[in-house]
Formats: structure tokens, C-alpha cells, sequence
């Protein structure tokens, strides 16, 4: 017998403070917030439910999986997201061109010590 995977559902990301990473994801990156607990929010990224959670556990306090959120202009999103005091590792760069097309990546750190990067593909 296989599993058929579908697709992803929630993607986990471990945070230090539930109020200061809702205000971050909300409020600097705009995704919209679903509901929160006190431990707990859910935000939904075009589908994907993302899971802000303080760990229950020691084995899932560590930083999570790097997101990279896809934007259709990663330069614009750059300036707006500096702007709003989103703190990134370097400015928008390419990462790979494959025949017409170039992939553009910048990496943020959230509030939790969580990296992130924007990304954006270009056919050129």
C-alpha cells in the first residue's frame, strides 16, 4: 500500500513570544491571521496554513525550516517590507538562471529567530 501525499497542509514554525510573532507575520508580512490561543495562531499564505506555536516540547523549540514566500516583484516587497522594519541578511539577488528564466532571493529574520527568505522568478 503507497500514501498518496496531496499536498501540505500547516507548516509549524516555533516561536519564543505568541504576541510579538503575530504582530510580525500580521502586521509587517500581512498575511492574514485566521485565530490565535494563547499559544497558538494560525495565518493562512495563499492556502498554506501557517502554525505559529510556543514549543509543548524541547525537540520542536528549535528554528524552524527557512519559508520562502513567493511575491511577484521581489524588489518592490524589499522596500515596502524595510519600510515596515522587516531586518533582511543581504538585498534582492539571483540565485540561479535556468535558460529564460532567473530565480531572485533575499533572506529576513522574524521576531523568533526564524530566517525566511522572498523569492521571485523572472523570465527575462
Amino acid at each position: 500500500m503507497t500514501t498518496n501525499l496531496k499536498s501540505i497542509g500547516q507548516i509549524g514554525v516555533p516561536v519564543k513570544d505568541i504576541n510579538r510573532a503575530i504582530s510580525f507575520y500580521k502586521d509587517l508580512l500581512g498575511l492574514p491571521l485566521l485565530f490565535n490561543t494563547d499559544t497558538m495562531a494560525f495565518f493562512d499564505c495563499n492556502g498554506v496554513r501557517l502554525l505559529l506555536s510556543l514549543p509543548e516540547k524541547e525537540q520542536f523549540a528549535n528554528a524552524s525550516s527557512v519559508l520562502y514566500f513567493s511575491v511577484d516583484n521581489i524588489n518592490e516587497s524589499y522596500k515596502r517590507l524595510i519600510e515596515k522594519g522587516v531586518s533582511f541578511d543581504d538585498e534582492p539577488h539571483i540565485v540561479a538562471k535556468i535558460v529564460s528564466t532567473e530565480t531572485w532571493m533575499v533572506f529576513f529574520n522574524d521576531t523568533e529567530g526564524n530566517t525566511h527568505a522572498l523569492m521571485s522568478e523572472v523570465v527575462i
